[in-house]
């Protein structure tokens, strides 16, 4: 068969608009590529547990020297849950446990344990009706700065975490004994009033508490207890993940103070300031420090806005090919 120039021309196109559309769905299928970095000035075990149903990743538990970083593939559906072990100690059998984080298996590998409270957790839910949900947690108290940032997807986007150091501005009758993480209220007094359980185990009956509080002026877009979901839950389709412990960025929180006066400063590892008592009392706006943070706070993303851009092009690229098509 001898093909003519022109039949030649449409098939070629027609393989590259084929290549082309192949390119922009398979990403939808894939799941998401979940980047963990470590720029603290220790190492961090991070912890994974997969939700019930979910299948386990490559690891479920491994040692993250700092500045380094380790890539997992997570498929579609995926659900479960990061977060950052500290002040591990593990023999040459790899036996061993961590001061903070520890998931209660005596091994680096947590093989399906989750993390002991207090710890900062990053949830994720994959492409639950063609959606990622995420959020990072506070519920279980907090032992790590921690960022989760999406990239490559489309939809608002926006990154998410706690950069403050709460261990800096835990209230005393929270702080774990040696400062190395602070305690949830309901991990502390385990009353339902903080816990959101018994007859304040719903949205109207379990309101913030002063403890709460504390924690969602320093992070305001983390869970700061059960029912925090309108500031907490993000969404994003299509994005690979990026988890940062201790990422390298000014406070989300110029100091304020408590109605008793006391000094509370949200602020990055460095900062200094403590909270010694339980007072109460209105609590300053936040002021945002930089253009990353003030994108953080507005949902939007340098990211994001390049996927975008990036879809466009490929709109118009696409155009041009079936222009070309119909000659």
């Amino acid at each position: 068969m001898i093909w003519s120039m022109s039949t030649f021309l449409h098939m070629s196109l027609f393989s590259s608009y084929s290549l082309l559309f192949l390119l922009i769905v398979s990403k939808g299928v894939s799941g998401a590529t979940f980047t963990f970095i470590n720029k603290c000035d220790f190492t961090v075990w991070p912890g994974i547990l997969a939700s019930a149903g979910s299948p386990k990743l490559d690891s479920t538990g491994f040692e993250l020297s700092k500045g380094t970083s380790r890539l997992f593939q997570a498929p579609t559906g995926w659900s479960g849950r990061f977060w950052g072990r500290t002040g591990c100690t593990f023999d040459n059998s790899g036996q061993g446990s961590c001061i903070t984080g520890d998931c209660g298996s005596g091994q680096a590998e947590c093989n399906g344990a989750g993390a002991t409270p207090p710890a900062t957790l990053a949830e994720f839910t994959l492409g639950s009706g063609s959606q990622d949900f995420y959020d990072v947690s506070l519920v279980d108290g907090y032992n790590l700065p921690m960022v989760v940032e999406g990239s490559g997807g489309s939809g608002t986007c926006a990154s998410t975490g706690c950069v403050s150091d709460l261990n800096r501005s835990c209230p005393t009758e929270l702080k774990v004994d040696g400062g190395g993480a602070c305690k949830s209220a309901c991990e502390a007094f385990g009353l339902d009033e903080y816990c959101c359980s018994g007859a304040y185990n719903t949205p109207a009956a379990c309101k913030p508490s002063m403890y709460s509080e504390i924690f969602k002026s320093a992070c305001p877009r983390s869970y700061s207890y059960a029912y925090d979901d309108a500031t907490s839950t993000f969404t994003c389709s299509g994005a690979d993940y990026t988890i940062t412990f201790c990422p390298n960025l000014p406070s989300l929180k110029s100091p304020i103070t408590t109605g008793s006066g006391t000094s509370l400063a949200g602020s990055e590892p460095g900062s200094t300031g403590s909270v010694t008592g339980s007072g109460s009392g209105p609590i300053q706006e936040a002021s945002l420090a930089s253009s990353w943070l003030a994108n953080m706070a507005t949902g939007d993303s340098i990211k994001t806005q390049n996927s975008l851009a990036f879809e466009s092009s490929l709109v118009l690229v696409m155009g041009l090919i079936l222009s070309f098509l119909h000659l």
